[in-house]
């Protein structure tokens, strides 16, 4: 078992969890509240904007240069097709850019967004790398999974899953697992455990930002 199958394998039923919310099936059924959706694009912008400084930190700690060029490519898709292709949706969704610009983090988006740039900032890029899958394989994942079910008849709700199902995603995804291990290869027990809870930490914001998006939230003051 590589060390990517094994951390996801430690934190299977987070990852299980994640795809069975009530918010990533109802995409997949195309019956999702629009408001909800709304919300969801609303913060996901917010938190693509800091993800991508997570990709810079992550290229600027790469150990070679091909590791430098994949996650700049990463960061090329990030501001490129990956936000590009929000905008188009957010568009869609009659949500200007006006709105995007104006909208407030809520405090699951901040508290993941800063998690992800602190362990960038402190981290190694091994662990770096390893708090970036949860996001960019988890959506690979729930792309490819609800694309095998049938892409609902709503068509946005489509474009959403086919952008994530996209083999070019997939691609950069596998790229990025690879990195994990190979560069995972023999590391210690004490590094392993703590790439391992940086993994499960992810991928608990990743539910948390599901569930934020579903139920709502707001700051308390």
């Amino acid at each position: 078992m590589s060390l990517s199958e094994r951390l996801r394998a430690e934190a299977s039923e987070v990852w299980e969890k994640c795809f069975e919310h009530p918010f990533v099936q109802g995409i997949g059924r195309g019956d999702l509240d629009e408001d909800r959706f709304r919300r969801f694009l609303l913060q996901d912008y917010l938190f693509l904007v800091d993800y991508a400084r997570v990709l810079a930190f992550a290229s600027a700690k790469a150990p070679d240069l091909d590791a430098q060029l994949w996650f700049a490519k990463l960061l090329h898709a990030t501001h490129t097709v990956e936000m590009e292709g929000h905008r188009r949706l957010c568009a869609g969704w009659g949500i200007a850019s006006t709105d995007l610009e104006r909208t407030e983090a809520l405090p699951t988006t901040v508290a993941y967004a800063s998690f992800l740039v602190r362990r960038a900032a402190a981290g190694d890029v091994g662990e770096l790398a390893a708090s970036l899958l949860p996001c960019q394989w988890g959506y690979a994942d729930i792309g490819r999974r609800l694309k095998e079910q049938g892409l609902p008849a709503h068509d946005r709700f489509a474009e959403w899953i086919e952008s994530y199902a996209d083999p070019d995603y997939q691609a950069l995804t596998d790229w990025l697992r690879g990195f994990v291990d190979a560069i995972g290869a023999g590391i210690d027990e004490g590094t392993s455990r703590r790439w391992s809870r940086t993994f499960q930490t992810t991928l608990r914001y990743e539910f948390a930002f599901w569930e934020m998006a579903w139920a709502g939230e707001d700051w308390p003051v």
